[in-house]
């Protein structure tokens, strides 16, 4: 399934990321708080349970988070601008890293670094980068997640384009992906039309 936000907070802050005009230190305030507001839609089917708990008036019956524990896995190098964002909101959760980067001439990913959660096989994992674009680096990330035994996992993009959303859904039918937008399509450059440029760019202000 692929799930599109549309709540106007969302569509708000993501149209002051796409403006050319939006320096570093908001932009990297923008996509902390999209992730957020996005973290708090992709956990709404997790499961609960009720506690009996002591308030100061009297014993009360009230639910709390039951079933797999989360974790959440930025690829590198953008999807860290995602983790404070996701991590504000689900402060237990543990937190994994997978360094990918696209080969300029292929735009095929090449792995550099992966480390997970030692228990990450029990969690509901929250892959995270802002944007999927070609799909290979989200589904070679998921592959390696995989590897690990990990089978519940969601991949949680901010722009994602019609070719990157086809080739997730090829390679790996089991995992939702929920973004706040589909854009058009991909240039002759791998690059999201209109998207918003190179995330990982204007989130570290190296471009």
């Amino acid at each position: 399934m692929v799930y599109v936000f549309d709540h106007p907070l969302i569509q708000h802050k993501l149209t002051l990321m796409r403006d050319v005009n939006t320096g570093t230190k908001e932009f990297r305030e923008l996509l902390k708080e999209i992730s957020m507001l996005m973290v708090y839609e992709v956990t709404r089917d997790l499961p609960t349970e009720e506690v009996e708990v002591q308030t100061p008036i009297c014993v009360t019956k009230s639910r709390v988070l039951a079933g797999k524990k989360i974790g959440i896995v930025p690829i590198l190098r953008a999807g860290l601008g995602m983790v404070d964002g996701v991590a504000n909101l689900i402060p237990a959760a543990k937190i994994g890293h997978i360094g990918l980067y696209r080969d300029p001439e292929t735009h095929e990913p090449v792995e550099y670094y992966c480390k997970l959660p030692a228990d990450s096989e029990n969690r509901e994992l929250i892959v995270l980068d802002p944007m999927l674009a070609t799909g290979g680096s989200a589904s070679a990330a998921i592959t390696f997640i995989k590897q690990r035994g990990c089978k519940n996992i969601r991949l949680v993009n901010l722009i994602a384009a019609p070719e990157g959303i086809e080739r997730v859904q090829k390679d790996h039918p089991d995992v939702n992906i929920y973004v706040a937008a589909c854009d058009e399509r991909l240039n002759e450059h791998a690059y999201i039309v209109p998207g918003l440029g190179d995330a990982g760019d204007r989130l570290f202000g190296t471009k």
